[in-house]
C-alpha cells in the first residue's frame, strides 16, 4: 500500500481544492519575479566564507514561484517538517528563492509534479515514487531520501502471533493493501498472500478499533503513528519491524521533475540546501518542529484534526530514524543508490513494478545534495 494511500483516496476531492485552490491555502505571498534569463557565464558555487553570489541570486529569482506540495497535510513528518521549518526561518528567502507551500497528499501530487505545475513534493517512499513514475511515464527525480528504512510495521494483537510464522493460516487487516515492506517481510518468512494468509479490508483509520476486530490477528501501520496511538490508549500489542528481517525501505522523499531540474539547476539545489537546513533544525528541536507544523495546520483549519501531542509523538519517532542513519559520508537526506537499488529489487520480487526491477539511474540524483555538503557539513553562505 502506498503511504497513506487510503487517506488520500478518501479525501481526494478536498486535496484537489487545497493543492490547487485559492490564496487562502497558500503559505507565504509570492513576490514579483524577474523575467531575466539564467546568466550565460558559469554561476558561482555557494561557499561558507562568502556571501551568496549575486549571479546565483539572479538565476534563482529567474526560476519564478517554486511550489511545494506536502504529502500528508502539514504533519510533523520527514520531507514535510523540514520545508515548514525552512520557510519559518526564511532560509528560502536568504537564497533568493520564491517558495510557496501548500497542504496536499502524496498520491495526488505526482501528476502535478510531472507536468511541472508543481516543482517539488514529498513522497511516502522511493518505491512509491518509482511506481508512479512508471505508471505515468513521468520524469521524476528524487533529490533527498530522509528515512533510510521502511516506515511501516506489522502490528499484531497481544499474544496472537508469538512468532512471525504463526501468521500462517490467519487473516491480516489492511487499509487497501499490505504495505510493501510488510509484504516483503512475510514473503521472506515463506508466507505468501492468498496461500499462507489472507487479507481483509478494514474500515476507517483508528488502530484502537482495528485491534479489536475479531477475525484478524493484526494489521500494517506506520512506526510513527499507530503504535503511538495504541500505547497512549494502554493497549498491548506486538510489532514486527521489516527492517529486523533485513527488508530495505525508505521514507520522507523529496522529489522534483527533470524539466525544472534541467532549466533551473541552482534553484533546485538551493531549495534542497535550505530544506536540509530546515531538517537539521527540526532534528535539533523536535518539539519546536512539531509545534510549528501544528500551528501551520491550525491556521488552515486542520481538516484532519491532528493534535499537538500526536505530532510530537510522530516526529519523536521519525526524527530518531532520520538522525540515526546520518553520517559524515552519508549526511542528512543524501540518496544512497545501493540502498535504493536493494529496495526496488526487493519490492519487484513481491510483484511491485509488474515484477520487473526498474532502472533507477534517471529517477534519483545524488549529486544535488552531495554538492551542498562539505565533509558532512551543510554549506551555507556567509551573512
Amino acid at each position: 500500500m502506498l503511504r497513506r494511500n487510503a487517506v488520500a483516496l478518501s479525501i481526494s476531492v478536498l486535496t484537489l481544492l487545497t493543492a490547487c485552490g485559492g490564496d487562502d491555502k497558500v503559505i507565504g505571498s509570492p513576490d514579483p519575479t524577474s523575467d531575466g534569463s539564467t546568466p550565460s557565464a558559469v554561476i558561482p558555487a555557494v561557499t561558507a566564507d562568502a556571501p551568496f553570489p549575486a549571479a546565483r541570486c539572479e538565476a534563482n529569482k529567474a526560476a519564478g514561484v517554486i511550489t511545494y506540495l506536502s504529502s500528508f497535510d502539514f504533519a510533523a513528518t520527514a520531507s514535510i517538517v523540514d520545508v515548514v521549518m525552512a520557510s519559518a526561518a526564511s532560509y528560502y528567502d536568504a537564497l533568493c528563492l520564491n517558495v510557496v507551500y501548500k497542504p496536499s497528499f502524496s498520491v495526488d501530487n505526482y501528476p502535478l509534479v510531472a507536468a511541472n505545475e508543481v516543482q517539488f513534493s514529498s513522497g511516502g517512499s522511493f518505491s512509491e515514487m518509482v511506481d508512479f513514475a512508471g505508471a505515468n511515464d513521468a520524469g521524476f527525480v528524487a533529490l533527498a531520501v530522509e528515512g533510510r528504512t521502511g516506515i511501516d510495521t506489522l502490528i499484531t494483537k497481544d499474544g496472537a502471533v508469538p512468532t512471525l510464522p504463526d501468521i500462517k493460516g490467519k487473516k491480516i487487516g489492511v487499509k487497501g493493501a499490505l504495505t510493501p515492506s510488510v509484504k516483503a517481510m512475510l514473503a521472506k518468512a515463506g508466507l505468501i498472500e492468498g496461500t499462507d494468509y489472507e487479507t481483509v479490508l478494514l474500515d476507517g483509520f483508528d488502530p484502537t478499533v482495528h485491534i479489536e476486530v475479531p477475525d484478524i490477528v493484526g494489521f500494517p501501520g506506520y512506526k510513527s503513528n499507530e503504535p503511538n496511538q495504541l500505547t497512549a490508549a494502554g493497549i498491548k500489542f506486538k510489532a514486527y519491524d521489516p527492517a529486523d528481517s533485513g527488508i530495505p525501505g525508505s521514507f520522507g522523499i523529496l522529489y522534483t521533475n527533470q524539466q525544472f531540474l534541467t532549466e533551473h539547476p541552482t534553484a533546485a539545489q538551493d531549495f534542497m540546501r535550505a530544506t536540509m537546513r530546515g531538517l537539521a533544525d527540526a532534528l535539533a528541536d523536535p518539539t519546536l518542529a512539531a509545534t510549528t507544523c501544528v500551528e501551520v495546520m491550525n491556521s488552515l483549519g486542520n481538516t484532519l484534526h491532528l493534535s499537538a501531542d500526536g505530532e510530537m509523538a510522530r516526529w519523536k519517532v521519525e526524527s530518531k530514524l532520520v538522525a540515526g542513519s546520518a553520517t559524515t559520508d552519508a549526511p542528512l537526506g543524501l540518496p544512497l543508490i545501493d540502498q535504493l537499488t536493494a529496495e526496488v529489487t526487493a519490492y519487484a520480487a513481491i510483484g511491485l513494478f509488474n515484477g520487473l526491477v526498474p532502472e533507477i539511474d534517471t529517477l534519483v540524483d545524488a549529486s544535488v545534495l552531495a554538492g551542498i555538503y562539505d565533509k558532512g557539513t551543510l554549506i551555507w553562505p556567509k551573512a
